[in-house]
C-alpha cells in the first residue's frame, strides 16, 4: 500500500481550553524500525488529552506532539525489523500519543489484531481504557474470582470497560456515579451496588460484609485516598490511575498495616514499550475473547470528525458522556 506524504492531525501549539487544538497538516511519519504505519479510521478521546491540552500531562520525550492515545485502523507501511506480511492487517494500537491524525506510527507489539465484531468506532476506543483496567485490575492487583471491585467512576470509558471485565472474571463490582441515569446503566452492565457519590458516603454504602472492596481503581487521588483506605477489605489493594481530585493527601499507615492493604499509583502512558507490548499480548489472550464474545462492549457515547474535536474535549470536561468519545479522522 502507498501512503500520502501528508496528513491532518491534532496538535496544541499553546494549552488552553478546547479552542487550543488546532487540526494542521503534518507529514505522514516514516516508520521507524520495529515500528508499523496505521492508517487511522478511528482514535479515542481520554481524559489524559485533555491534562496535555491544558499543559498537565507531557508526552513521554521523543513522543510526537500529536494527541491521541488509541486508534484502530489498517497497517499500510513497516519498518524494518517487522514481518511485511503485516501490511494490510486491521489493528487496534495503544499509543504515547498521534492518535489524532490521519496515520500514526507506532511499536510493532503495541499494535496488534482487531478484535472481530467492532465498529470502527467501537474500535478506535477500546485500548486505552482495556489496557489500562487490566493492567491495574488484574495484572497488578490480582482481582479474582468472587472479589469484590470498587470503580470510580463508573460511567467513564474506564468505569464501564472495568465493570463488564470483572464480571465477565466472576468478580462483583460497585461504582460510584455522578447521576441516577449513569447509576442505572452501569446496573445494566453488571454493577451490583451503584453509590451516588452526590448523595452518599462511599465508605458507609461498602461497610458491611462482601461489599468491602478488595481491590478499588480510583481517578481521584488525593480527595479519596484516606477514604479508600477506610473502605478497603482486609488485604485489599487500592490503585490509583488518576489525580482529578489533586495530588498529596495523608495516608494512614496505621490502618494500612491493620488491614494488611496496599495502595499503588500507576502510569501507563509512560512505561517502557516492552511492558506495553506485554499488556497488549496479555489482552488479546484473554480479554479479546470475551469482545468477540459480546461479554466486552466498548460503549461509545458519541462520535466526531477532526474539525469537531474541541468539542469532543468540551464534552469529555462536561462528564456528561457515558462510556468513550471517539474520532473518525
Amino acid at each position: 500500500m502507498t501512503s500520502p506524504s501528508a496528513m491532518r492531525a491534532v496538535t496544541v501549539p499553546d494549552p488552553g481550553g478546547p479552542e487550543a487544538l488546532v487540526v494542521g497538516e503534518q507529514p505522514v511519519p516514516d516508520p521507524a524500525p520495529g515500528e508499523v504505519l496505521v492508517r487511522v479510521v478511528a482514535a479515542g478521546v481520554n481524559r489524559a488529552d485533555v491534562l496535555q491540552r491544558q499543559g498537565f500531562y507531557n508526552p513521554p520525550p521523543g513522543s510526537t506532539d500529536v494527541l491521541g492515545l488509541e486508534a484502530a485502523g489498517t497497517i499500510v507501511a513497516v519498518g524494518d525489523g517487522v514481518d511485511p506480511a503485516r501490511v494490510g492487517e486491521e489493528v487496534v494500537a495503544l499509543l504515547a500519543g498521534g492518535g489524532y491524525a490521519e496515520h500514526v506510527a507506532a511499536p510493532a507489539g503495541q499494535v496488534v489484531a482487531r478484535p472481530a465484531g467492532l465498529s470502527d468506532a467501537a474500535a478506535g476506543g477500546l485500548v486505552e481504557t482495556a489496557a489500562t483496567v487490566w493492567s491495574n485490575v488484574f495484572m497488578h492487583a490480582g482481582l479474582r474470582e468472587a472479589e469484590t471491585l470498587l470503580v470510580h467512576g463508573g460511567g467513564s470509558g474506564i468505569g464501564t470497560t472495568a465493570i463488564q471485565m470483572a464480571v465477565a472474571h466472576g468478580a462483583r463490582v460497585a461504582v460510584t456515579v455522578g447521576s441516577a441515569e449513569k447509576a442505572d446503566f452501569c446496573r445494566d452492565l453488571g454493577a451490583e451496588i451503584t453509590i451516588n457519590y452526590r448523595e452518599q458516603d462511599f465508605v458507609e454504602v461498602l461497610k458491611d460484609g462482601d461489599a468491602r472492596p478488595d481491590v478499588i481503581l480510583d481517578n481521584m487521588g488525593a480527595k479519596y485516598l484516606d477514604a479508600n483506605v477506610r473502605a478497603l477489605a482486609t488485604g485489599g489493594r487500592l490503585v490509583v490511575i488518576g489525580m482529578q481530585g489533586g495530588v498529596k493527601a495523608e495516608l494512614n499507615l496505621g490502618l494500612l498495616l491493620t488491614k494488611r492493604a496496599s495502595v499503588a499509583a500507576t502510569s501507563l502512558r509512560a512505561r517502557p514499550s516492552e511492558e506495553k507490548a506485554a499488556i497488549m499480548a496479555d489482552l488479546v489472550e484473554h480479554t479479546w475473547p470475551w469482545v468477540e464474545s459480546g461479554a466486552l462492549r466498548p460503549i461509545v457515547h458519541e462520535t466526531f470528525s477532526l474539525d469537531a474535536v474541541a468539542d469532543a474535549h468540551r464534552v469529555m470536561e462536561a462528564s456528561t458522556h457515558i462510556g468513550k468519545l471517539v474520532l473518525l479522522p
